[in-house]
C-alpha cells in the first residue's frame, strides 16, 4: 500500500544490505533508509542527505535548539502526538514508525507563510536568523496544541515552549509577542485524521533489526522480547530518549555495536495510579507526563519539572533513563529518594525492587546484574503529614545543570517533633545521596530553631563534594546547609514561609503578572 509514495534514500553507493530499512514519512512522501550507520542523527540526515538544510546544526548536544523539529507518532491508544524534539541528539534508527515535520513543511502550496511565520516577522522576532527554523518549530508545536483546544496560552506555557530554543539576536520581547500574536490569524488546514492512517500503515508487525556493517539496533515491541534480547545481548546500550546517548555519538564520538531501544514497548510507557499504594512510572514513559503524573500528589515537583533541562528534552527524554544513569547532578534522583520512590528490575521473567537510593552503588555504578534493565519506578502516592520541598541551584533558570539539587521530606508529629526526615542530594557525592547523619540527628527532636542551627552545621560537615566550572566544594556545603534552613522556614510549624518569599523566581512570576504575594 505504501510503495506508490515511498521515497527512496541511498547515500552510502554499493549494494544494500539484507536489512529491514528504516522508515518514516517526512515531506509528503515515507521514505525508506538503508545502508545508515545506527548512530547517524536526525539532523544529518536532513541536511546532508535530503538537503533540507533549513534546519540548523548549532551545538550538537540539545542545547541550543537551532534544530528543533517536530515528531509525531501513535500512543498506546492510537493517538497521534506531536512533539518539539532536537533533531541534532535523535539517531535515524529510532525514528522508524514516525513522521518528521522541519521548518520546510511551514509554507502552505500557495506559497503563504503559516501564522507563527507571519507573527514572527510582523513582531520583528528574527534578526541573524540561525536560530529562527528552531522557534518556528517550538512555536508550531504550540500553536498545533492550542489550536486543537481551541485555548490561548498563557505566558507560562509560552515560556515553558521556548525554554530549549537560544536567541542572543532580538531577544525574547518580540518572540514571545509573536506566540501571542500568531493565533490571531486565519488558520491554516492540517488534517490529524490523515496522518494518522499515514502512521498506521507505517507501523510493524514484528519487531525491528536493522544491522549497518558492525552496527545493531534492535527495537522490540513487547515486554518479554525486551527481557529475551537483553538476556542474549547483556552488552548492548538500552536506548530511550537519545539525551545521554546522543552525546556520546555527536560529542564523544563513541562507537555503539549494538544498541537496544526501548521507544516501541508500549508496557514501558504505562502510567497506572492504582498500583497498590503506588503511582508506577514505566520506564519508558517520557519526562514531561512522568512529572505531570508526579505533581498531581505532589505539587512541589512543578519547578523542578520545569526547569529539568529543556521541553525539547523532556518531549525526548524518560524518566527511567534519567535514574538508570545515575548521574551524581541527576536532578530527578534526590526527589525520588526523598519521596522513598522504588526502582523496579526486570531479567528474563524475574522482577525485582529496591528503595532508589540501594541502587546506586559508587560512581557510574550501580545494582544492576547482567541481563537485567529497568522495567519502572514505584512512588508512594500518599504520605499522610508530610511535608516535602525541593530545591534546584544553578546558574541559569532554565536548561541548566544544577550545582546542588535538594529534596527534604518531614513528618512531624502532635508535639511538632520529627517522627520521620528524609533528606537527599545531588551534586554533593559521586552518587545521588542521603544526608543520614543528619536525618539521624533530626529525629525525634523537636522542629524548631535551635535544633535547625545543629542540624545545618551537622549537614555542612557531612559531604565532601567536589570543585568543578559549577561550584566550588565550599560552596556546594554552605549551599546545601542553607537549603536544609530553607526547608525548615518553608515548614515552620507557627509561621512557615509562603514560597513566593522563599523563592526568588516565584516572586518575580507572581508580581510581573500582577499576582498578589
Amino acid at each position: 500500500m505504501l510503495n506508490a509514495a515511498i521515497h527512496y534514500i541511498y547515500y552510502i553507493t554499493g549494494k544494500a544490505m539484507e536489512t529491514p530499512p528504516i522508515r518514516f514519512y517526512y515531506r509528503g512522501h515515507v521514505h525508506e533508509v538503508q545502508n545508515a550507520p545506527t548512530t547517524r542523527t536526525l539532523l544529518q540526515h536532513l541536511r546532508e542527505d535530503l538537503h533540507c538544510t533549513g534546519t540548523k546544526e548549532g551545538c550538537a548536544e540539545g542545547d541550543c535548539g537551532a534544530c528543533t523539529v517536530v515528531v509525531a507518532e501513535l500512543d498506546a491508544d492510537q493517538n497521534v502526538q506531536m512533539r518539539a524534539i532536537n533533531s541534532c541528539i535523535q539517531l535515524l534508527p529510532s525514528l522508524d514508525g514516525k513522521a518528521i515535520f522541519s521548518v520546510e513543511d511551514l509554507q502552505a502550496a500557495d506559497q503563504r507563510l503559516h501564522p507563527v511565520q507571519q507573527a514572527m516577522l510582523e513582531c520583528h522576532g528574527s534578526q541573524c536568523g540561525f536560530c529562527t527554523p528552531g522557534f518556528l518549530m517550538s512555536m508550531w508545536a504550540l500553536y498545533l496544541q492550542h489550536t486543537a483546544n481551541q485555548t490561548i496560552p498563557t505566558r507560562d506555557e509560552i515560556d515553558a515552549a521556548l525554554s530549549g530554543n537560544l536567541c542572543r539576536c532580538t531577544g525574547y520581547r518580540p518572540i514571545i509577542d509573536a506566540c501571542e500574536r500568531m493565533f490571531s490569524y486565519e488558520q491554516p488546514e492540517f488534517n490529524q485524521n490523515t496522518l494518522k492512517h499515514t502512521l498506521l500503515d507505517l507501523q510493524r508487525d514484528s519487531s525491528l533489526h536493522y544491522q549497518h556493517e558492525d552496527q545493531q539496533f534492535h527495537a522490540p515491541l513487547t515486554l518479554d522480547e525486551l527481557a529475551e534480547l537483553r538476556e542474549a545481548h547483556p552488552d548492548a546500550r538500552i536506548l530511550a530518549g537519545s539525551t545521554d546517548i546522543g552525546l556520546w555519538v555527536t560529542r564523544q564520538f563513541r562507537h555503539l555495536p549494538h544498541l537496544l531501544y526501548i521507544g516501541r514497548v508500549q508496557e514501558l510507557q504505562r502510567i497506572d495510579h492504582h498500583d497498590g499504594d503506588y503511582l508506577y512510572i514505566g520506564a519508558g514513559v517520557l519526562l514531561n507526563p512522568a512529572f505531570e503524573a508526579l505533581c498531581q500528589y505532589y505539587p512541589d515537583l512543578h519547578e523542578l519539572h520545569q526547569r529539568f533541562a529543556s521541553h525539547p528534552i523532556r518531549n525526548s527524554g524518560t524518566l527511567g533513563g534519567n535514574i538508570a544513569n545515575g548521574s551524581p547532578i541527576g536532578d530527578s534522583m534526590p526527589a525520588l529518594i526523598c519521596l522513598n520512590a522504588r526502582i523496579v528490575l526486570r531479567k528474563g521473567s524475574v522482577e525485582r525492587d529496591m528503595p532508589l537510593e540501594d541502587f546506586y552503588l559508587a560512581y557510574q555504578k550501580n545494582a544492576l546484574q547482567p541481563g537485567e534493565f529497568v522495567q519502572g519506578l514505584r512512588v508512594p502516592r500518599e504520605q499522610p503529614g508530610l511535608q516535602f520541598h525541593t530545591y534546584k541551584l544553578a546558574k541559569r533558570y532554565n536548561q541548566d545543570i544544577s550545582a546542588v539539587c535538594a529534596a527534604f521530606s518531614v513528618v512531624l508529629d502532635a508535639e511538632q517533633q520529627v517522627s520521620h526526615v528524609r533528606i537527599a542530594f545531588g551534586g554533593m557525592a559521586a552518587t545521588p545521596i542521603r544526608a543520614r547523619h543528619t536525618e539521624q540527628f533530626l529525629l525525634g527532636k523537636k522542629w524548631e530553631d535551635k535544633t535547625i542551627a545543629v542540624a545545618v552545621s551537622t549537614l555542612r560537615d557531612e559531604f565532601q563534594p567536589l570543585s568543578d566550572m559549577r561550584a566550588s566544594a565550599d560552596y556546594r556545603r554552605t549551599a546545601a546547609a542553607n537549603l536544609l534552613r530553607r526547608f525548615y522556614l518553608h515548614t515552620h510549624p507557627n509561621h512557615a514561609l509562603a514560597t513566593h518569599e522563599l523563592n526568588v523566581f516565584e516572586f518575580a512570576r507572581t508580581t510581573t503578572q500582577g499576582v498578589q504575594p
